[in-house]
């Protein structure tokens, strides 16, 4: 049987950035979510069928992963300064800027085609 490593409070200054960095991605799915209901809302059809309902389901997909993410990424965090371990990588970052960068490109095209 393993041995887990002893847990010891952290210095409160880093729960707090931990903190803070939860709110941060709380923060940009409440926003990726509010534009996705703009966009469904206010921006008038494009000439490509569907094309604003796609936006702003893209947007509020990318709303969802971000919020789903965003608490085991506390935890986790949160458990590794607690127990002296490294830091865990952030993939949701590279998933996050791919899927701005594609909805991005996706209104651009929107735009140029009219």
């Amino acid at each position: 049987m393993a041995m887990e490593p002893p847990e010891h409070e952290p210095d409160y200054r880093f729960s707090l950035a931990n903190e803070r960095t939860f709110l941060a991605w709380i923060r940009t799915a409440l926003g990726l979510l509010a534009a996705g209901v703009a966009v469904r809302q206010f921006v008038p059809p494009f000439a490509i069928p569907g094309a604003t309902t796609g936006l702003a389901l893209g947007c509020v997909g990318l709303a969802f992963v971000a919020a789903v993410a965003s608490f085991p990424r506390w935890r986790r965090v949160q458990q590794a300064m607690r127990t002296g371990a490294p830091l865990p990588r952030n993939s949701m970052i590279v998933v996050l800027v791919a899927g701005v960068v594609l909805m991005a490109l996706f209104a651009a095209v929107l735009v140029v085609v009219g």
